[in-house]
């Protein structure tokens, strides 16, 4: 079965096209080089994915004849991903919560005259 495939079917991927362009953008690896969509996987191959900034290791136990509901996924493939991969997405979580929120942008012009209306205000005072 073709890798780009594989993917799908243990939706790993939404769709086979999605899977396809991981490929092709190196991505996904096989025994530590990088695959072509086409590459055939048999049982026993362990296959490395990047997404979502995680390096995602899994294993192959036995080929999917089509796609699979999501309960039956674990019948074709063994996720050796190490805990640590997943700690990391944790700590960038936390540093995405460093910079401003998502909406909060540059000021508008009436917050700016609002500012520049407290900061002269405050200035004449003193």
């Amino acid at each position: 079965m073709r890798i780009d495939k594989y993917l799908w079917c243990i939706r790993y991927f939404k769709t086979r096209s999605i899977a396809t362009n991981a490929c092709k953008k190196g991505a996904v690896k096989i025994k530590g080089a990088s695959v072509k969509p086409s590459r055939e996987v048999y049982p026993g191959d362990c296959i490395e994915v990047r997404k979502n900034q995680i390096h995602n290791t899994l294993e192959i136990l036995d080929l999917p004849t089509s796609r699979l509901g999501a309960k039956l996924v674990d019948m074709y493939r063994k996720d050796t991903t190490p805990k640590e991969a997943f700690e990391k997405t944790e700590l960038l979580k936390y540093a995405k919560d460093y910079y401003r929120k998502k909406g909060t942008g540059r000021p508008s012009k009436k917050d700016r005259r609002d500012l520049e209306d407290f900061t002269e205000s405050g200035s004449e005072e003193y």
